[in-house]
């Protein structure tokens, strides 16, 4: 029985083969149902399905995202500060403002810069709270946040508006603080116990900065 099964199959195969050659177009069930095997159903695409292109198919290209606009360009920190614009600050940058504000209000502005990106570090790290608000109203952080609260700072005062614009310089990354990915400062006239083990990262006007 195996040898006959062997046979037919043999005998498909050379039809199918024969029928390829001639030109003929017979389906593989057709040429199994002339030699007396069960015939087997293949699937063809109707003549409809079939579509030929004449022209090569290119597929488009999605366009890059545009790209940031550059960052504004300035000789110098106070220069950048008189080129920022004043306006409405979004709650985020209203307390990264007040705590340079009422941190480093009588530094310059490189060492107000600095105070900024402490903060901005700390949101980045992972190790503190992920917003800027959350950063300074940290309990037992800052020593002019009283019960989570921050004091309002004089909105027409010349001071509050080179905060503002330190916060916006700072968190668009416009300028080099100088103190890398520092998480940690204080004042130099004190020498606080949580600075044993810390490695200094630099000192600026009266602040001294810690990874």
């Amino acid at each position: 029985m195996n040898r006959i099964l062997h046979r037919r199959g043999a005998l498909a195969s050379a039809g199918l083969l024969l029928a390829s050659l001639s030109g003929v177009g017979i389906s593989g069930a057709l040429a199994q149902e002339q030699i007396g095997l069960p015939a087997i159903e293949t699937a063809t695409a109707p003549a409809s399905a079939l579509r030929f292109v004449s022209e090569p198919v290119v597929q488009a290209i999605a366009q890059p995202i545009s790209a940031q606009p550059a960052p504004a360009t300035a000789s110098s920190l106070p220069a950048l500060v008189a080129d920022m614009r004043a306006g409405d600050l979004s709650p985020e940058l209203t307390c990264l403002a007040q705590a340079v504000y009422f941190e480093a209000r009588g530094e310059e502005l490189t060492g107000q810069l600095a105070v900024a990106q402490v903060i901005i570090n700390r949101a980045e790290s992972g190790r503190f709270p992920r917003d800027y608000c959350g950063v300074v109203t940290q309990r037992g952080q800052f020593s002019f946040v009283h019960g989570g609260h921050i004091p309002s700072a004089p909105a027409s005062s010349t001071a509050w508006h080179r905060a503002t614009a330190i916060a916006r310089i700072a968190d668009q990354d416009l300028w080099d603080s100088g103190v890398g990915e520092s998480l940690y400062f204080h004042a130099a006239r004190v020498r606080p116990a949580w600075i044993r083990g810390r490695a200094q990262i630099a000192r600026i006007d009266s602040h001294v900065f810690y990874e």
